[in-house]
């Protein structure tokens, strides 16, 4: 189930999935690890006999969101059999490692007050195992302390008497068909056995009623005493003071910056304020930027997307850029120049905490050794670097990185080419799935390189400069002579590559999205008629032909695939796919008015999103329901990068026609 509402503060991160169901535990790092691997903590109400839990039927009316412009929840329920409706406001402290959940219960009417139960349940997999787990009851702090080495995670709670947990229990599950503690409370009794070791779980109630409240915590530290002190935090300054100092720092922060308002309606504004949050849950206190920390994706190959891709970072880190909130892109090129590979290029993807991540790039292929890497990558991080020193000409900032980093990476994109063509050498795709000499890679070669040329400059290296200025017209040249295919008068997806005599085999034309990512390096031209032509064929061949909409990676896509006629469903349509499109539609307008079919597309984002804003990797094509991870970072970067653009031209073109009626 794709995750909703994620909070997190840089350190820790909690996921929520669709049902409301905590999930994901990240600490001590965002998307590394996850301390309930993914597996579903439960919440349920007693009342006069009745147990409902969240899981399972009964609950009404489920609006998930966020309050507006926060990282702080807003999420209700009814429950008739209950007689109650519930409302969750939950928060991770901007500053500390703590999650506060506060629960407020209304009767519905016709209903008599009286006393409910709420239990929480924690399936803990402290340190991403199942084995030599602890958990006990602590009765200092009247709390339950899970640990595993140095990992420490506390449970405590609240009712309106300010009093600790009323009832717990501790215990063992996944051994022996035991489902795990929360059975023990549908009675709506918890029996109070205090420790358990092993793979263990455990359930902490707290006593209120139909129209009281309850608090309950969750705090993370590498050991008792930092667990300990946190909880004391939140007993001192309560929960109460946490909510709302996170509720004011997340306003704050994403209202960095005076926004042309443009004509854009204010529900798009607001899915741009609630994507730049979004993408900030993403992003690790270090400096990693991760695509997406959905669990649910490890069912299909027994891993996440709980990675750094450079590429990916350094898109999120523009897009973040072009906001004003460049306080976190420092650290993340300051983590991609700690991870550089001596040859001057990046690894398929990385850890949070710098180690090379888990891999599909063979290092051999027909026999022949190859570089595991995606060109692409190493390419985009250079370019986005340089934009991010122009807007700032913070020198102190970039010139520790100059050589070991920048200059590195772009020999490495001088080198790494074939002497006949001079186009890039042949790496793996940006979709993963494929491996050859890339139009969009060459496209990113270019401006890699122009980047590089420009840090020499402005370094006062202008051999190193021109060095790379030569290259890049070289790529550009090849690009237009060996990846443009004169009959279909587009560019080809890829050249393929022979191996065995090291050249060109032949051009793959599969219509792919990706070629809608040239406009943004720069190399040629938004009205440049190789441009046009591709992207006129690839919005007639890739455009979702449902009420749904949107575009496809490219046709026959397989991955996620919904079966549907390929000719009226080419491939799941993609939230970035769609934007790229929107791009060159804002990159083409001439006037206003030609603004309007890009607007189109924003207005179509938001439609499809979540109720509470957040965007997944794609969609149904039939019921837009959200396929694979969700939240996918790439896809609110490009929303919100995108919408970036659209108020810069509209701002441009607003200018001109008042010049225009001023001189006429």
């Amino acid at each position: 189930m794709p995750r909703d509402v994620p909070v997190g503060n840089g350190q820790i991160l909690v996921n929520f999935d669709l049902g409301y169901h905590v999930t994901g535990v990240f600490f001590p790092h965002v998307g590394q690890e996850n301390q309930t691997e993914g597996h579903v903590c439960r919440f349920g109400v007693w009342r006069d006999g009745m147990m409902a839990w969240f899981s399972e039927g009964g609950w009404e009316d489920l609006v998930v969101g966020y309050e507006p412009d926060t990282l702080v929840t807003q999420v209700s329920a009814r429950h008739q059999g209950l007689g109650l409706v519930i409302h969750f406001t939950d928060a991770v402290d901007f500053n500390e490692n703590v999650l506060v959940r506060t629960i407020r219960f209304e009767p519905l009417p016709g209903r008599e007050a009286g006393e409910v139960r709420v239990f929480f349940h924690f399936d803990a997999h402290m340190g991403e195992q199942d084995v030599g787990q602890s958990a006990y009851y602590d009765p200092k702090t009247r709390a339950i302390i899970h640990f595993k080495e140095d990992r420490y995670c506390l449970l405590g709670g609240m009712d309106d008497r300010r009093e600790g947990l009323f009832e717990y229990a501790i215990g063992i599950k996944e051994v022996g068909g035991l489902e795990g503690t929360w059975r023990d409370a549908e009675d709506g009794h918890l029996e109070g056995n205090p420790v358990a070791q092993g793979s263990v779980d455990t359930t902490s109630s707290l006593v209120t009623t139909s129209s009281g409240t309850v608090h309950f915590w969750l705090t993370l530290g590498k050991s008792y005493q930092e667990v300990t002190m946190l909880d004391s935090l939140i007993r001192d300054k309560t929960p109460e003071v946490l909510t709302q100092r996170t509720r004011d720092y997340w306003h704050l922060w994403v209202m960095p910056q005076q926004v042309y308002p443009g004509d854009l309606p204010d529900s798009i504004m607001s899915l741009v304020r609630r994507s730049l949050l979004t993408i900030r849950t993403q992003i690790d206190r270090d400096g990693a930027i991760l695509a997406a920390t959905d669990w649910d994706i490890v069912r299909f190959g027994r891993d996440t997307y709980d990675y750094v891709w450079p590429r990916d970072g350094a898109l999120v880190a523009d897009a973040m850029d072009r906001w004003g909130l460049w306080s976190s892109i420092h650290r993340f090129y300051s983590f991609c120049s700690r991870v550089l590979q001596p040859g001057g290029y990046f690894l398929h993807k990385y850890n949070p905490d710098g180690t090379p991540g888990s891999t599909w790039h063979a290092r051999i292929m027909g026999g022949h050794e190859v570089l595991p890497i995606q060109e692409d990558e190493t390419a985009l991080v250079l370019q986005m670097l340089w934009r991010h020193f122009e807007r700032h000409r913070q020198v102190e900032i970039v010139a520790p990185m100059y050589r070991h980093f920048i200059i590195a990476a772009a020999d490495f994109l001088v080198s790494y080419r074939d002497p006949v063509t001079h186009l890039p050498l042949p790496s793996h795709d940006l979709w993963e799935e494929r491996w050859g000499v890339l139009t969009f890679t060459a496209a990113t070669v270019w401006a890699g390189l122009m980047a590089g040329a420009h840090f020499a400059r402005a370094f006062g290296e202008v051999g190193q400069a021109e060095r790379y200025e030569q290259a890049a017209r070289e790529v550009r040249e090849a690009v237009t002579v060996h990846l443009f295919d004169r009959e279909t008068n587009r560019f080809a997806r890829m050249a393929e590559w022979d191996l065995e005599n090291q050249r060109i085999a032949g051009l793959d034309l599969t219509p792919d999205a990706s070629l809608f990512g040239i406009i943004d390096t720069g190399m040629f031209e938004p009205d440049d008629p190789k441009l046009v032509s591709t992207y006129e064929q690839l919005e007639k061949l890739l455009w979702v032909k449902t009420d749904v909409g949107g575009m496809a990676r490219y046709t026959n896509d397989p991955y996620q695939r919904v079966p549907a006629d390929p000719e009226t469903v080419p491939g799941n349509p993609w939230f970035i796919c769609t934007l790229w499109l929107c791009e060159w539609r804002i990159a083409r307008a001439k006037s206003l008015a030609d603004l309007a079919a890009a607007k189109e597309l924003l207005v179509w984002v938001k439609k499809h999103a979540l109720p509470s804003g957040i965007m997944a990797e794609q969609i149904n094509p039939f019921t837009h329901e959200p396929l694979s991870v969700s939240p996918l970072t790439w896809s609110h970067a490009a929303f919100v990068a995108t919408v970036h653009k659209y108020l810069e031209r509209h701002k441009a073109l607003a200018k001109a026609g008042v010049a225009v009626a001023a001189t006429s």
